[in-house]
């Protein structure tokens, strides 16, 4: 019985999630074209696409981009912002943890295009931010092309935030009052009591959110291709444009695909890497 009522999710999930997978997986190994005769009668080429991927200068500047882009704005800007909010915000008046917690939340809420085009306006050669160092008598700087990679890691750190911030404010609320106390009477400073009895403590916390703001995070398209289109040149392109560049701009779905897969795989293994380097089991 316990079977039966499974079916219909496990059809969800095939339909949805399984057989697109396998479809990929498949097209991964073709020469398979968005448009031409190879869009019907395409070829299998092995792992040719693979071979070629890593022959791909192009590839190799998209992958390095997408790991500066994740360790930087998710695996420690969400994080660590995330953190300190929720922990600043520890014993606080309702009124202020309401209205912070509002505001953070804005960002993730906001659509990915509508972010892009918040922090256009806040890094162009005309925006708020050249005119808020104008006032030191700084001149305007073209962030959006001298900084284009920190333009969207803060972007990204911005929106994404707030998930990290709702993941600690329940972990840090079922640290014991008792065990801080204790760490402090014994002479412990807050940076000791952080390090040393709290992070201990929240340590699946942790692990769990770096796996999932590290998945969405290699994934993210709109925000960056919205608000620099992965450039200036190559500056931005992560996977997931250089990806859509090849399977939709340049029609090559079979390269495309198997960018896809790399993707996958990288997410799977992050994950993995994640769960060992803490020694902790889900």
């Amino acid at each position: 019985m316990v079977i039966v009522s499974l079916l219909p999710a496990l059809a969800l999930i095939g339909f949805f999630y399984l057989a697109p997978m396998i479809i990929s997986i498949i097209y991964s190994f073709t020469n398979k074209t968005l448009v031409g005769s190879k869009s019907q009668e395409f070829d299998f080429v092995g792992i040719s696409n693979y071979i070629f991927m890593f022959k791909d200068s192009r590839f190799i500047v998209s992958f390095i981009n997408t790991l500066v882009f994740l360790i930087f704005s998710a695996v420690l800007g969400q994080q660590i912002l995330g953190f300190i909010i929720a922990f600043l915000m520890q014993n606080k008046s309702k009124g202020l943890r309401k209205f912070v917690g509002t505001s953070v939340l804005l960002g993730w809420i906001t659509p990915e295009v509508v972010v892009a085009f918040i922090f256009f306006a806040f890094f162009s050669v005309k925006g708020s931010l050249n005119d808020a160092i104008g006032l030191f008598g700084i001149g305007p700087i073209a962030w959006l092309f001298d900084f284009a990679m920190i333009a969207v890691i803060v972007a990204n750190i911005w929106r994404g935030s707030a998930f990290s911030m709702l993941m600690y404010q329940a972990a840090l609320s079922n640290v014991p009052d008792e065990a801080k106390e204790s760490a402090m009477i014994d002479g412990a400073n807050k940076f000791q009591v952080i390090f040393r009895i709290i992070l201990p403590i929240i340590k699946g916390t942790i692990v769990t959110n770096t796996i999932l703001v590290t998945i969405p995070t290699l994934g993210l398209f709109g925000v960056i291709f919205a608000l620099t289109g992965g450039g200036p040149g190559n500056d931005t392109t992560t996977m997931p444009i250089y990806m859509y560049k090849q399977a939709f701009i340049s029609y090559q779905i079979g390269y495309g695909t198997a960018m896809a897969i790399i993707l996958l795989l990288l997410s799977i293994l992050l994950s993995i890497f994640y769960i060992k380097s803490f020694r902790y089991e889900m």
